[in-house]
């Protein structure tokens, strides 16, 4: 079978953000299957970017079929941003047909960031011949009106807004990574039988295969645990909505406990947290530099419980499905889950405590109720956390449920 897999953002192992989508390409092709990714040659989200001269540029990366649509570069969400997002999905739609004649796919999956990139993948799917998928793991309109605040009459709005109903009454079938968001889809327009929920997940095999994390970070880690320090770790994007703002505020209220965290990781707000952390002089909290993605094991695994916060955002209510705490659950720690969604993983899973998003308080004494748990009780909440991941987050589990969706579609030719 033939798997168009259309992303924006989406990465590879190479170049680093998105992995979802190189991940189940990788997985479709070891089941036999041939897969190309349609993507963006320029996104904010990787490490590294492809050099492109064409408009349209092959690579080829472990076997997967890359395509880049080149587009500008941008920085943050404005004027540039926007061109660059109306540049893409132009040359989607215009460059359809010869995508479709080079690699005639039988499934085409539209899994961009807004719902524009659905007229272009509907466009190659119907000169081919072929299903589509629509996956949603935003929702926009709504999450531009509801976070960036823009008005619902807004010329771009309104456009999204048909794109999105649009591509719920015509897509084949819809993959969606918000387990909360069925209703609001309904509503715009999709029937509800065509809705399967498969969500983020990990690959249980790079934790067989942990590289080494720096020598520095050995050396403060055995120097903490020698004083006999808890040790809190948090791992990723230092951004607006990770809420590390709270963590910080959480580290002062707890200065005279034996309790450090570990901050890994770089983002926008980075140096303006690494200042508020300065000016309140603290000295259980460390702001350590990003490691390589398979050296996250083997730090998770010198930790005692591990961080993950998002700040109060009304458009969690429909449910969350964030990599890290995957991989969090993976570690076999115990999870602090500082976030207000739909869903509840951690519960869910049984491995860890939540606290109230932009509350110090409530989150020192989560902390503190894990700090007085016995190490057997720990050891309980972290085995939890890794038989959940297995038996519901693998990506031999994910891939199996999404070549279900994609085989039904085929085979109801």
């Amino acid at each position: 079978m033939r798997i168009l897999y259309e992303c924006d953002l989406a990465g590879s192992n190479y170049h680093g953000m998105a992995f979802r989508i190189f991940q189940f390409s990788c997985e479709f092709r070891k089941r036999g299957h041939e897969a190309m990714i349609v993507a963006a040659s320029y996104s904010h989200a990787r490490r590294i970017n492809p050099v492109v001269v064409h408009v349209l540029t092959d690579e080829n990366i472990d076997g997967v079929k890359y395509r880049w649509i080149k587009t500008p570069r941008y920085k943050g969400n404005g004027f540039m941003r926007l061109m660059h997002l109306l540049i893409y999905n132009f040359r989607l739609w215009f460059y359809a047909g010869r995508i479709a004649r080079d690699f005639n796919p039988e499934i085409v999956i539209a899994s961009g960031v807004t719902p524009l990139d659905f007229l272009g993948c509907s466009r190659i799917a119907k000169k081919a011949k072929a299903k589509t998928i629509l996956e949603v793991g935003d929702l926009w309109p709504l999450s531009p009106i509801e976070i960036g605040g823009y008005s619902k009459f807004h010329p771009f709005m309104i456009a999204l807004q048909w794109a999105e109903n649009y591509s719920y009454r015509n897509c084949d079938a819809l993959v969606t990574l918000l387990p909360k968001a069925l209703d609001y889809m309904v509503l715009h327009g999709l029937k509800p039988e065509k809705s399967h929920y498969i969500p983020n997940g990990i690959y249980t095999y790079e934790w067989e295969k942990k590289e080494s994390i720096p020598q520095e970070y050995e050396i403060l880690i055995s120097d903490l645990k020698s004083k006999g320090q808890t040790l809190i770790a948090y791992t990723g994007a230092h951004g607006v909505g990770n809420d590390l703002n709270s963590l910080i505020e959480t580290a002062d209220r707890m200065r005279n406990i034996d309790v450090a965290f570990l901050l890994v990781g770089s983002g926008s707000e980075k140096e303006k947290l690494e200042k508020k952390a300065s000016s309140l002089q603290l000295t259980n909290l460390f702001f350590l530099k990003p490691i390589p993605k398979n050296s996250i094991p083997t730090f998770l695994d010198k930790m005692d419980f591990l961080y993950i916060g998002i700040q109060k955002i009304p458009l969690l209510r429909f449910g969350i499905s964030p990599n890290k705490i995957f991989d969090y659950m993976m570690s076999g720690k115990p999870i602090i889950q500082v976030i207000d969604a739909g869903n509840n993983l951690v519960k869910e899973a049984g491995c860890g405590v939540d606290a109230e998003p932009e509350n110090a308080e409530n989150i020192s004494s989560a902390v503190l109720k894990l700090m007085a748990l016995s190490p057997e009780e720990r050891e309980r909440l972290g085995r939890n956390g890794q038989k959940f991941v297995m038996e519901n987050h693998s990506y031999d589990v994910l891939t199996e449920k999404f070549l279900n969706v994609i085989e039904n579609l085929v085979h109801s030719k």
